[in-house]
Order: structure tokens, then C-alpha cells, then sequence
């Protein structure tokens, strides 16, 4: 299943236009790295220290074993150009956060704070969130403790663990978001 050609999923004939679900699965050698698989082509991907997990707690490292849809995409039009998707787009601003006090009642949400008052902020000295798809986990309804802040953002060199979100290479976001339906989710199995 995995295609050694990362171009494959634009260059081939008969690849899927919308693609409805996209599928990530870890690796049977590194239970925190893995593959995410959009119409047959296999990514590398990056996945929580802690690997795939069914129970979440905010802070535990896992990546929920559930079916994501993918809410909308944020991204930071001060580094690169606006992304080609039929989600929902937004650039994200210099005080663009997400809340992950679960004692707070905006939590697991997009919140404006001031510079310095939140530990999920968005604009990020690295370029991890340069480009962020928001990740329905927790969200309907928002159970506090639950997990937060459950992305689809770019991986760091090396593929090193994520805190429980799913991290590829900048060029998969190029090729695979113009092809995501609008009601598009991640299996993450």
C-alpha cells in the first residue's frame, strides 16, 4: 500500500478529488511514529510520546484512537501562502491561542490572549504550526480534562513525538489538502 512516490497522489491517474477520510496508524517498530494514508499514498507521520491510546487525558501524550473530522484549517499567512482547501481557512492571528486550562471555560477552544498568558499559543517561533488543521476531538460537547488541542500540523525533523497530534512533512499538506472533501475526518487506528 505505501507508494515510495510523494508525488504519486497528484501525479496519478484516477486518484481521488475528494477524498472523505484519510487513515493513520502507527508504526509496528515505533509506536510514536507512523503513516498517514490519503487515497492509497502512505506518509510518514509523527504521533504522541505516548502513542495511540482510546482513553485521553489532557497531558498524557496520546493520540485518541477515533474517527477526527477535521474542523477547519489555520494558517500563518505571514510565512507561507494561503493553502488550497475546500475547508474552512483562516489565518491565524498574533494573539490566536487554544485553550488548554481545563479549568477555563473557553477550554478546547480558539481563544485571543495576550502575548505571554497562554501555553498553546499558535504563533510559534518554529514553524510547527504554520499550517494547523483543527482536529474534532473533545469538541462536541467539550468534556474538561479530556484532551485538548488535538492537531494535524507539520512535523519536526526527525519525526520526533508530538504531545498527541499528528505531524507530517510540509509537502503533504501541499498535495493532500486541495483533495480533502469538505466533510472530510482522519481514522487514526
Amino acid at each position: 500500500m505505501r507508494n515510495r512516490d510523494p508525488q504519486a497522489l497528484c501525479l496519478r491517474p484516477g486518484a481521488p478529488r475528494n477524498l472523505t477520510t484519510l487513515r493513520v496508524f502507527a508504526s509496528v517498530r515505533d509506536r510514536r511514529k507512523g503513516f498517514l494514508v490519503a487515497g492509497g499514498v502512505a506518509f510518514p507521520c509523527a504521533l504522541g510520546r505516548s502513542g495511540i491510546g482510546t482513553l485521553k487525558r489532557e497531558g498524557d501524550g496520546r493520540t485518541p484512537r477515533a474517527a477526527l473530522p477535521l474542523r477547519s484549517v489555520l494558517f500563518r499567512a505571514d510565512r507561507i501562502g494561503r493553502p488550497r482547501t475546500l475547508l474552512r481557512l483562516r489565518a491565524i492571528a498574533p494573539r490566536d491561542a487554544w485553550c488548554d486550562d481545563a479549568g477555563d471555560r473557553r477550554y478546547n477552544r480558539l481563544i485571543d490572549r495576550p502575548p505571554g498568558e497562554a501555553e498553546e499559543r499558535l504563533t510559534r517561533e518554529d514553524n510547527l504550526y504554520d499550517v494547523i488543521v483543527e482536529l474534532g476531538w473533545n469538541d462536541a460537547p467539550v468534556i474538561r480534562g479530556r484532551g485538548s488541542a488535538i492537531f494535524w500540523h507539520l512535523a519536526r525533523p526527525g519525526f520526533t513525538p508530538t504531545a498527541g497530534c499528528v505531524a507530517v512533512e510540509g509537502h503533504v499538506f501541499a498535495k493532500v489538502l486541495p483533495r480533502l472533501a469538505r466533510r472530510c475526518r482522519i481514522l487514526v487506528r
